[in-house]
């Protein structure tokens, strides 16, 4: 089969087409055929050498940690799945992604894909959208009514994030760049700051939940804008704990987990029309060069996918 791997740590250019053996489902994985993958930043990262002590791999390495594809073997323990089953999922980060024709997954990793959509828009929800059901309800304890303050809203996890949060009756406030201001009101943010233009926090006060994608000083200026018993969330590490708790405010770091249950219900919003993917751009898998280059900009609209079949 083909897979994109690293070798060695570097730019994108380190990124090279291998031919290698289909991997082999252990007693409690499957084999996945996959039919698309998407481009996450952890990828980047991973493959630049700045994730060496959080996801341990040995190299050479496949990327990917979003996939969607069909179940073409199961191992003898696997009982939750048939052979045929649209699955998606999360893969585990520290071992070989999605990148590639085949990928083995634990099955306690994966649930049914939505119905009513491809393999591509699927393919596109799985890391970001754990990552903002997660920040939002598991770590945020987001309520309906509350106010959250959603960074980079117009990103993988913050498209996902707003429309989850409003979903959940949030008042949803975003930054983002000029053009995604009417992009993201029609997402269902109820405010969009531009953050070009305004500093978000001489804008909003009396904030109960913020997302941090960003880290750095907006980590730091969010703790100003929580009232007391707030909570800053970020993907990032928590610099600022000190800061936090002097200003009465709970500041956490995470790392998404694949939870199957929380893909499941994320399925049922999507296949409600309550939330729906939101992809950039839709590239062949052995265009991984390219698709990283675009993501380490930092200004992609939602996510960029990479098809397989």
């Amino acid at each position: 089969m083909k897979a994109i791997r690293i070798h060695e740590f570097g730019g994108p250019d380190v990124l090279s087409i291998d031919e290698i053996p289909v991997p082999q489902p252990g007693k409690d994985e499957v084999l996945i055929k996959v039919h698309a993958t998407s481009v996450n930043p952890v990828d980047w990262k991973i493959r630049a050498g700045l994730r060496k002590e959080k996801f341990p791999s040995k190299l050479p390495l496949t990327l990917g940690w979003d996939v969607s594809g069909v179940i073409e073997e199961l191992g003898e323990k696997v009982s939750n799945f048939r052979k045929g089953d649209e699955v998606y999922g999360r893969p585990d980060p520290t071992k070989n992604g999605a990148y590639a024709e085949y990928i083995v997954v634990k099955a306690n990793l994966l649930a049914i894909k939505p119905m009513s959509i491809g393999h591509t828009e699927a393919a596109a929800i799985p890391l970001a959208g754990l990552t903002a059901w997660q920040g939002l309800f598991d770590k945020g304890l987001l309520k309906e009514g509350q106010k959250v303050l959603i960074h980079a809203a117009a990103g993988g996890v913050g498209t996902y994030a707003v429309q989850f949060a409003k979903s959940k009756g949030a008042y949803v406030i975003g930054t983002a760049s000029d053009r995604n201001i009417d992009f993201l009101k029609r997402l269902g943010a109820d405010e969009v700051i531009d953050y070009n233009m305004e500093n978000f926090e001489t804008v909003v006060n009396d904030i109960d939940l913020v997302l941090d994608t960003i880290g750095e000083d907006t980590q730091l200026k969010s703790i100003d804008v929580l009232k007391t018993g707030g909570r800053l969330i970020s993907t990032l590490a928590a610099d600022y704990v000190k800061e936090a708790k002097e200003k009465g405010v709970v500041l956490i770091d995470f790392i998404a987990q694949s939870v199957p249950d929380q893909l499941a219900e994320i399925a049922q919003l999507i296949d409600s029309g309550k939330v729906k993917p939101i992809i950039d751009q839709v590239l062949p898998f052995t265009d991984a060069k390219k698709a990283h280059m675009s993501i380490e900009q930092g200004h992609t609209r939602g996510k960029i996918v990479l098809q397989v079949i």
